[in-house]
């Protein structure tokens, strides 16, 4: 079977709405809402997939035990790893996050990603 889901379609409501925190990541510049809609949850194989909105502000990521991978949807966002040059992702672009990654990303405007996370 093939699951399919069509992010750019889906309303905020079609999401679970929360704040933004650890052990996600750490909130810089107050409290942001997070939205998530998960399609994929494999505990056994330490996978998981969704969608994900955030509304802007600046948060620390830390990607001690898991990586990621995303490609944008809607928005804009920078990011930057500590001792890395910022990098700027827009609509179609799609970023790895692996294993030890840690840094800093400021949404710029309510984001859409969707997301692949893997445990380690």
């Amino acid at each position: 079977m093939t699951d399919v889901f069509r992010a750019a379609e889906l309303g905020s409501s079609d999401y679970t709405e929360k704040l933004l925190a650890p052990p996600m990541a750490s909130p810089l510049t107050g409290d942001i809402v997070v939205r998530d809609r998960s399609y994929l949850a494999d505990g056994d194989r330490g996978v998981y997939s969704g969608s994900w909105e955030s509304e802007p502000g600046t948060s620390r990521w830390e990607f001690t035990d898991r990586g990621e991978v995303i490609t944008v949807v809607e928005g804009r966002m920078t990011v930057e790893e500590d001792g890395g040059a910022p990098v700027t992702l827009t609509p179609g672009d799609t970023a790895y996050f692996p294993v030890g990654w840690k840094g800093v990303w400021t949404v710029h405007e309510k984001l859409r990603k969707i997301y692949v996370v893997y445990t380690v």
